[in-house]
């Protein structure tokens, strides 16, 4: 299960990287990466949630509070400095199981 999250996670973050990365950097939604997760946890109680290494050392993560619903997803360049790429709310885990292999489901 928790590759699968992962799996998703870094599906996810190289799509809204690869869209928003740019747009990111420009309206300042970056940050050392200390100060991002400090300020995630603070003010929306969200701790990491799942990680990934993305392409050229960049390290995605999500975090996300149970209690508040609220989840961030990060990049991480290997300078130290993270960015927002994504975030909302509603956030739930899920537990699914794969489909059983040879099913095309």
């Amino acid at each position: 299960m928790m590759k699968t999250m992962i799996k998703l996670t870094i599906s996810l973050g190289f799509i809204a990287m690869a869209t928003q990365q740019a747009t990111a950097q420009q309206n300042r939604n970056c940050a050392p990466r200390e100060a991002v997760v400090d300020r995630l946890a603070s003010t929306y109680g969200e701790s990491r949630q799942s990680i990934g290494l993305g392409e050229r050392g960049m390290v995605i993560e999500t975090f996300a509070s149970s209690d508040t619903g609220t989840w961030t997803i990060t990049v991480t360049t290997p300078n130290g400095l993270t960015c927002l790429v994504a975030s909302g709310q509603s956030w739930e885990e899920l537990a699914e199981a794969l489909p059983p292999q040879g099913n095309d489901a």
